[in-house]
């Protein structure tokens, strides 16, 4: 697709996306939720098109986005792995499981696999502390995890496709 065209179905999208909400500001988050969904990330033109529909700040949508840990300004892997480091994860170990997922994957916190397959994050409590420590790839929990597990799993995913 050329790059006007991909700008076109983009901007469709987000028509279609911001048509389903009044243009009051307390739909803001659903509409994050929505653009999350669509593109895995929430880029810079949906943002533009998000603040000028609900008549607000770049700044603003800005803000919102970074203060909620579930959305992202940067496009996630397909597999993307997620590392509690609450409290009792973090006191139960769950920085040498971070450790271990950085150096099977080869990639650093926040970053994304060069083949768009693996990123990895940091998160605060997930609400299993009874699990912990625990890490997660997509919507899959694994607990009471070591860093063996996280390197079995890891390559488990890496066997995929």
């Amino acid at each position: 697709m050329a790059c006007d065209e991909c700008k076109k179905v983009n901007l469709e999208n987000m028509k279609k996306i911001l048509e389903k909400y009044s243009d009051d500001k307390s739909n803001l988050i659903q509409i994050l939720n929505e653009v999350q969904e669509k593109y895995g990330y929430i880029p810079e033109f949906a943002q533009a098109e998000i603040a000028n529909y609900l008549k607000m700040e770049m700044a603003e949508i800005y803000g919102v986005i970074t203060f909620y840990s579930r959305f992202t300004l940067k496009p996630k892997g397909k597999y993307s792995v997620s590392v509690c480091l609450g409290t009792a994860c973090f006191v139960k170990g769950s920085e040498k499981l971070l450790d271990k997922a950085k150096e099977v994957l080869k990639i650093d916190e926040g970053e994304t696999s060069s083949d768009g397959k693996f990123s990895i994050d940091s998160t605060r409590c997930i609400g299993a502390c009874g699990l912990a420590p625990v890490f997660t790839v997509n919507d899959e929990v694994y607990g009471k995890a070591t860093p063996d597990t996280v390197e079995k799993v890891l390559k488990e995913y890496m066997q995929k496709d």
